[in-house]
């Protein structure tokens, strides 16, 4: 997806709020403002957002002199993830479709996203996506995809999303390898968050080597380019990945709340509604 001229006073918004949450202090907020402005004018609207996401970020965590900023907070949602983990899984359980209700749950863990705006009632969530019809629903695609490949790869996105992928992941009934983020960027889900939920007991679990919000591929490492392209099968989470992808020819499943207005427009659905789409 490229960069459209309505994501420039996101991005101002995404610096405002990372600020805040790392200190009171008005002048280093400014800073971090400024900052961002400064690297406006080499925005190439052919690029994709996670590329000046991961720009933004990297100014947060020089100013603010941590290289995870987020910490505290995705420490938070992980334990919450955690303790649902129980409950969601019977609901695949009890489920007629299981294989269904195990997206949905995963779609419910793509709300807890710190870069989108962030209003989260999570009881209400998980209400919702359970019951909520899809406003793009190759789940028949998706179905054939999976009938005629043993291995997966999964693209993660946020680090609380990680519980909520492993219900999935574990309904899938084939060898999977989940892909995380290099390094810390905003509540993007890493090595540590995949080793909190065990997602090393189920699965590959491997680096793409980039360290933006979304997977670059040309900032990926070589390890993770052989992966994705030898697979048949790709499930893509987040929108940060659709936006990283969407132009990609590869045998991709997005699978994400589209959050965010103008990735709502790109999809072609409306801001709040569920996807399960097929690249091809």
């Amino acid at each position: 997806m490229k960069t459209y001229l309505d994501c420039i006073p996101c991005f101002f918004r995404q610096g405002l709020t990372g600020a805040r949450l790392f200190t009171k202090d008005k002048e280093k907020q400014r800073k971090i403002l400024e900052e961002i402005a400064k690297e406006i004018p080499s925005i190439s609207l052919d690029n994709t957002p996670p590329q000046m996401g991961r720009k933004i970020h990297l100014i947060i965590k020089k100013t603010t002199n941590s290289p995870d900023p987020y910490k505290k907070i995705k420490e938070k949602y992980n334990k919450i993830a955690l303790k649902l983990y129980p409950r969601l899984k019977n609901e695949v359980k009890k489920a007629k479709d299981p294989l269904l209700t195990a997206i949905r749950v995963a779609i419910i863990g793509n709300v807890i996203d710190f870069g989108a705006p962030f209003h989260l009632n999570l009881e209400q969530e998980i209400k919702t996506i359970l019951n909520q019809e899809f406003s793009i629903f190759d789940y028949a695609k998706f179905k054939k995809a999976l009938s005629k490949t043993e291995e997966i790869l999964y693209l993660g996105d946020n680090s609380s999303e990680v519980a909520f992928d492993k219900i999935l992941i574990e309904q899938l009934n084939r060898k999977v390898t989940y892909v995380v983020r290099e390094r810390p960027i905003i509540n993007d889900a890493t090595l540590e968050d995949a080793l909190f939920f065990g997602m090393d007991k189920i699965a590959k679990v491997l680096s793409s080597g980039c360290d933006a919000p979304g997977t670059i591929l040309s900032l990926c490492s070589k390890e993770f380019i052989t992966y994705y392209n030898s697979s048949e099968l790709i499930i893509s989470k987040g929108q940060g990945n659709y936006e990283s992808l969407s132009g990609e020819n590869s045998p991709l499943f997005f699978l994400l709340k589209a959050k965010c207005p103008i990735i709502a427009r790109d999809l072609g659905c409306r801001e709040g509604d569920i996807v399960l789409k097929s690249i091809k």
